[in-house]
């Protein structure tokens, strides 16, 4: 009898230690009773009962997934790898236990053949340039599908777009060609406005001889600026002519 009672206090001690468990602010359990779902525990100390409870642990803090590259083919049959990034949290422990096998794995299958999918839909210019357009139909695809295994898609971050040689040699000389197309038409550009302007002035000239004689004793005297020793400029006469012309001539 006096052995019995050291070896009860000995048993139920390690029934006690082994039935407590102890969740942190980001943990919850969830509790099965028999095998039957009988609810959602933590944070703090949690009591489960040997043999007769079960408690399966999940974590709420936001899991970074990498998703790895991707073979696509391009609305306009481009072949490029898309690799991405996925934020992810659980956000209804109840369901990411009894709804699917495993809600991280689950989620990184679908990521996989979402990011396909949806690359496929689109031109290689615009998952070149419109990131963000691409980013956001990823989350808004992944995010419907994992509302009912209790996981909330954050963010999708398209990490690595990767095009072979062939198609980023042909990039490169449509890159060059556009850059080129764009010189000529400012060149042009500066010509026609440079025209315009010159025939501007030509007009104003014309309606006022005297501008002219002034333009052309500015012209002289920029250059007698000049270190050369020896200057030939020519003297028109016609603009000259009403200055030798005598007062009752002018008159």
């Amino acid at each position: 009898m006096s052995i019995s009672i050291p070896v009860a206090l000995v048993v139920l001690l390690f029934l006690v230690g082994t039935s407590i468990r102890i969740l942190k602010e980001y943990e919850r359990g969830v509790m099965f009773t028999l095998g039957r779902f009988t609810g959602v525990k933590g944070p703090g100390i949690c009591l489960v009962l040997p043999v007769i409870q079960q408690m399966k642990k999940l974590e709420l803090r936001t899991v970074v997934l990498n998703v790895p590259k991707q073979d696509v083919i391009s609305r306009d049959n481009v072949s490029v790898k898309v690799s991405a990034v996925v934020y992810f949290r659980v956000v209804d422990p109840e369901k990411a236990i009894l709804q699917v096998v495993n809600p991280y794995e689950a989620t990184s299958q679908l990521a996989q053949t979402t990011l396909r999918s949806v690359s496929g839909q689109h031109e290689m210019d615009e998952l070149l340039a419109q990131r963000d357009k691409l980013n956001a139909a990823i989350q808004q695809v992944l995010d419907l599908n994992t509302a009912a295994w209790g996981v909330k898609v954050t963010n999708v971050e398209i990490k690595d777009i990767d095009l072979d040689e062939t198609m980023i040699r042909a990039m490169a000389r449509q890159a060059e060609a556009e850059r080129s197309r764009r010189a000529k038409v400012i060149h042009a550009e500066g010509e026609r406005q440079a025209a315009e302007t010159l025939a501007e002035a030509a007009q104003l000239l014309s309606r006022e001889p005297a501008s002219l004689q002034l333009r052309y004793l500015q012209t002289l005297a920029d250059i007698s600026n000049e270190k050369s020793s020896t200057i030939v400029f020519p003297l028109p006469i016609d603009l000259i002519g009403p200055l030798l012309m005598r007062p009752e001539k002018r008159e």
